[in-house]
């Protein structure tokens, strides 16, 4: 095991600041925040900008679903798996250690921590990927679940959250991953509405997004620390792989070392910089790090396999059922009772340009389908379709 430590050096600037008051002012501060609606949630002693955003995520239609949508191991019974209602806390909780020596504005980092998979898809990242080809299919527009959490929480129900939340969110992506994120400014709702509908239209666009806040380019790349190991971890849990299988490199091999190593050298590459970075070496060991998880865990066939033959065609069977239901006015189908009129609900208090149901059909459903769970996914094909092929689960006992 080989856990890192701040150097002399940096731990003496870092006391030195605080002892002298001369910490770095580099955080976003609360009084830049920009609401779409500024003249509603205004800012309190009791609740700052930020803190309403959290609040807000936390206390949305849509959080309680974080606990039963799986991150990579959608086939297992297993409660000791992760799911992402984990992932988005260990991405908030790490965003914040790193983030309260960097002096960032810590309601910020858990505003965008806690809401950066809000539009994420049952059955993980492989559920995103067929719901992105039938949404392509239908309406010639792209699905990614970044994109989706920003819709979310600024369109199925208009939350008023401030922009640099939803662009942190927005801007998340952690599947790309830098050496230095350097933030990229945006002023005003109307240039996030625009970089939405860019990224509908082309996929490739999605990935040329940066966060406008430091407090958001940490976030990035906290969201492949929290799960570079952590999917490692579940993977040797569901018997799939030992941790000794992959290769020791500068960020170690195993979860702790991943999140405090890699931590370590973010602050001493960051203190005091307008910019989020980390060495080459590091990077270089991150990289490979990642591209060994694909090799070993989210390619292995007993993982892509069953998501592939199973998952794929039930998709499609849902999307295509329940888009006809849409545009038949179908109202007794799960689709009208279970999501339009949820969402009428959820969301009367609000301002929304027109009401939801008038939204293309194949917009609605394919919301519909990201909002659910992976049991929920399950139960409804079998409400549809009585007697289709089960899904096979490992077992706690097998």
């Amino acid at each position: 095991m080989k856990y890192d430590t701040l150097s002399k050096e940096m731990q003496d600037r870092i006391c030195s600041d605080r002892e002298h008051g001369t910490l770095p002012q580099v955080g976003f501060p609360d009084e830049g925040a920009k609401r779409r609606f500024p003249g509603r949630d205004k800012p309190t002693i009791l609740r700052p900008p930020f803190v309403r955003d959290t609040e807000k995520i936390l206390h949305s239609a849509y959080y309680n679903r974080f606990t039963d949508k799986t991150q990579v191991f959608s086939f297992y019974k297993n409660d000791d798996i992760s799911r992402r209602a984990l992932h988005v806390q260990l991405v908030s909780r790490i965003a914040r250690t790193i983030g309260s020596v960097l002096c960032l504005n810590l309601d910020l980092i858990e505003a965008i921590a806690l809401g950066h998979d809000m539009g994420h898809t049952p059955f993980g990242h492989a559920g995103e990927t067929y719901l992105d080809e039938l949404y392509f299919e239908g309406a010639g527009r792209h699905f990614a679940h970044n994109v989706h959490s920003v819709r979310v929480l600024d369109g199925i129900f208009p939350y008023n959250i401030t922009l640099q939340t939803l662009n942190g969110i927005l801007a998340h992506d952690g599947e790309i991953e830098c050496d230095e994120y350097r933030p990229c400014p945006m002023e005003d709702f109307c240039v996030l509405d625009a970089a939405m509908e860019a990224c509908y239209r082309d996929r490739a666009y999605n990935r040329r997004l940066m966060p406008s806040t430091l407090e958001g380019c940490l976030v990035r790349i906290c969201d492949i620390i929290s799960y570079l190991g952590k999917d490692r971890q579940d993977a040797k849990k569901a018997g799939l792989i030992s941790e000794d299988a992959f290769a020791y490199g500068a960020i170690g091999r195993v979860n702790a070392e991943i999140i405090n190593n890699l931590s370590v050298n973010i602050i001493e590459n960051s203190y005091g910089k307008p910019y989020i970075k980390m060495d080459q070496a590091y990077f270089d060991a991150l990289s490979a790090a990642k591209r060994s998880n694909y090799e070993q865990i989210y390619l292995n066939p007993a993982v892509a396999g069953p998501q592939r033959e199973v998952i794929r065609p039930m998709f499609a069977r849902l999307y295509r059922r329940l888009v006809q239901d849409v545009k038949e006015g179908r109202r007794s189908s799960p689709v009208f009772r279970h999501h339009i009129e949820f969402i009428a609900a959820a969301s009367c208090h609000y301002p929304r340009p027109i009401p939801y149901e008038e939204n293309d059909p194949h917009t609605i459903v394919t919301d519909y389908i990201a909002s659910m769970t992976d049991d929920y996914f399950v139960e409804l094909h079998q409400y549809l379709f009585p007697g289709e092929r089960a899904i096979e689960y490992h077992g706690y006992f097998r």
